[in-house]
């Protein structure tokens, strides 16, 4: 990579931080072994980074032989980040460290889905947090947004989001002149695998794909460690691809898209259809899900599987190595796994990779808070705004 001395600087930086990232704490001579670099370099670049308190040295390790190197790791504590998912009845905040381990949740209720009534959400959000968490503002190094929809990530601009109504919103421009940090935005399945790709079951593979299920169906590909937003910033839009043709009518316009016949609504829709109870609620089908009644069972087969046959053309298309799975869906376990998984393998050309679920509670919002985290670790990624 052609370059100037700061190009080659802020190289050497992202080196070292994402070894720190995947290995943990490695001595100084250690990080010049594995990455190549000269000593020189390796200490010009952790002494500043130790400056910007980036990385801080760990406790050295006394043996029979002596005390050994000090190692040196990355200070995930000294450093915060806001996340917060956007979502039709409010947001899910969080306020995490850089390892986007969660310090304060909330799910803060919205006056309305327009622009204004979400960035005047987040801007009270934001200092409730804090003083929750006891930690400064100055301690926070970004924002993350997730927005369900389409999302121009580096021009932070909603292309469109069916959901709220919007289209063409720079709402990364117009949060970041608010709130005077970098703001990133994007769809809220790319942060889900950015999350992934950082510090969750992605972390150790350069080609993965995340699946979601849960109000939507959605997807994100990890290709060469790199999230691919595609030439227009649309590519993952895995639940809008036509399953039945003039079938259900999908939130896009469209009609028979996946996410209209797979996607939970379309679950709790036939359940309550199936079953002849007409108020029944998502908690209601879990619970039925949880005692395996046969119709909800079936529903979940019948999803699954639906997922899985299309899964299978995104696997022989971009071969990943592993898929993750998460959304709200994880939640059904094996009962929706399991089809998916089948479905896929039926009908994949040669490479059956592996399905990792991987979904905590505010996962959604980690992910908008990896957004910012990212920003860190990889040099060329700019704020939006």
């Amino acid at each position: 990579m052609r370059g100037n001395s700061s190009t080659s600087r802020a190289l050497n930086r992202r080196l070292i931080l994402n070894l720190l990232r995947r290995h943990g704490p490695v001595s100084r001579a250690e990080i010049a072994t594995i990455t190549g670099l000269s000593p020189a370099a390796v200490t010009f670049v952790v002494a500043e980074l130790v400056e910007e308190t980036l990385i801080v040295e760990r406790a050295a390790v006394t043996g029979a032989t002596g005390r050994r190197p000090v190692p040196i790791d990355i200070n995930y504590e000294a450093h915060l980040a806001f996340g917060f998912k956007l979502n039709a009845d409010g947001i899910d905040c969080v306020l995490t460290d850089l390892a986007t381990n969660p310090l304060v949740t909330w799910h803060a209720p919205i006056p309305n889905t327009s622009p204004d009534g979400m960035i005047g959400t987040i801007l009270g959000a934001i200092p409730r947090m804090l003083a929750e968490s006891g930690r400064p503002q100055s301690a926070v190094m970004g924002i993350g947004v997730s927005i369900p929809g389409e999302v121009d990530a580096r021009g932070g601009v909603c292309l469109q989001s069916p959901r709220f109504g919007w289209r063409n919103l720079a709402f990364g421009q117009l949060l970041g002149e608010r709130v005077h940090v970098p703001v990133w935005i994007d769809d809220d399945v790319n942060a889900f695998a950015v999350a992934q790709k950082l510090f969750g079951a992605g972390r150790n593979h350069r080609h993965f794909a995340a699946l979601a299920v849960g109000t939507g169906v959605g997807s994100s590909l990890v290709i060469d460690g790199e999230i691919y937003h595609g030439a227009r910033s649309v590519a993952g839009k895995f639940g809008h691809i036509t399953s039945v043709p003039g079938g259900r009518l999908c939130e896009c316009g469209r009609h028979g898209c996946l996410m209209a016949h797979a996607a939970e609504p379309f679950m709790l829709e036939t359940w309550r259809a199936r079953s002849g109870a007409a108020a029944a609620s998502r908690a209601d089908f879990a619970a039925a899900v949880e005692a395996e009644a046969p119709e909800a069972m079936a529903i979940l087969d019948e999803a699954g599987a639906r997922i899985g046959r299309h899964l299978a053309d995104l696997v022989n298309l971009f071969d990943p190595e592993v898929i993750v799975v998460g959304g709200e869906a994880v939640q059904f376990g094996e009962a929706l796994i399991g089809p998916i998984r089948r479905a896929m393998e039926d009908s994949v050309f040669f490479s059956k990779p592996e399905l990792l679920p991987d979904w905590v509670p505010g996962s959604w919002a980690r992910g908008a808070a990896a957004l910012a985290t990212q920003g860190i670790f990889d040099f060329e990624r700019s704020p939006s705004g």
